[in-house]
């Protein structure tokens, strides 16, 4: 299994970046089959052959999943995709 760890500093409020949070949480169940839900300040979720969290704290944003099987051969462009979605919403 493939793990992923990105942590990104941003300027928001933990309250602006929560609802950053799921409106990205929003697009990936529609784009990837995925479900979650909030778990104190984390957004735990899961899908076909992957799970994780995004974490939301007033300073940072940090984003951990693991990769099954078949999706650890996409590792980087999964990390690229999730960095340029990181740099969108919270540059």
């Amino acid at each position: 299994m493939a793990k992923i760890d990105i942590r990104r500093e941003h300027g928001k409020t933990a309250a602006e970046a929560r609802a950053v949070v799921d409106k990205v949480a929003a697009g990936m169940a529609e784009k990837f089959g995925t479900k979650g839900a909030w778990q104190g300040d984390a957004y735990a979720f899961s899908g076909s052959g992957v799970k994780g969290a995004i974490a939301v704290t007033d300073r940072d944003v940090h984003v951990t999943a693991e990769l099954g099987m078949l999706l650890s051969a996409f590792k980087g462009k999964i990390q690229d995709e999730i960095r340029g979605k990181l740099d969108k919403y919270f540059a």
